[in-house]
């Protein structure tokens, strides 16, 4: 073996070692691209799941607050746990979308399909949502002004004022964490695939 073919097997076996460590470097960012997609995903399945909750235990909180301590009519009641039970249901819907335990483990295509359906369901369901809060907001305030005319010298109105513009802020920014969060998920899915 003379001293050029020495070399150049030399060189091969850099060549190889070398293409190891980058395969195993890229092995290593996949696996830490995964699981920050998977915590940013587990931030969305939390707050939906607290969102549930809220939804859930406002039928009888409602109840409570509104029809005896307020005076509110029943009717009200009813619509306001259909409409709890609505954006309820809802948030248990897009949550299914992205709770699957290997969602982040399986084939990123898929899961790249299962965020953009999300996204997009939460994105279209302020077409639903924003008209009914504004709907039931008017109910609200109707209630409210059919027991005293007077509607803003009187706590149940005043309590509705700033529940209105407490859950709005609320409201805007949960929706903006939860797109900020989608978002980076894709921008890593599509950093993985590129």
């Amino acid at each position: 073996m003379n001293n050029n073919d020495f070399e150049l097997e030399n060189m091969r076996q850099q060549m190889a070692t070398l293409k190891k460590k980058l395969d195993k470097q890229e092995i290593v960012n996949d696996h830490i691209i995964r699981l920050s997609m998977k915590k940013t995903a587990g931030s969305i399945n939390r707050t939906y799941l607290w969102l549930i909750v809220l939804g859930l235990l406002m039928v009888p909180y409602a109840y409570w607050i509104f029809v005896k301590v307020a005076g509110f009519s029943f009717l009200f009641w009813i619509g306001t746990s259909i409409f709890m039970l609505i954006c309820t249901g809802a948030n248990y819907y897009n949550k299914k979308n992205i709770t699957d335990a290997n969602l982040m483990a399986n084939n990123l295509v898929d899961a790249r399909r299962q965020m953009v359906r999300a996204k997009k369901f939460e994105n279209d369901w302020l077409f639903v949502g924003i008209p009914l809060v504004v709907l039931w907001l008017a109910w609200f305030f109707w209630e409210a002004y059919q027991l005293n005319h007077d509607l803003f010298n009187q706590p149940i109105g005043i309590g509705g004022i700033v529940g209105t513009i407490i859950g709005t802020i609320i409201g805007v920014c949960v929706h903006l964490r939860n797109q900020r969060h989608y978002k980076e998920i894709l921008e890593q899915i599509d950093e993985l695939t590129e």
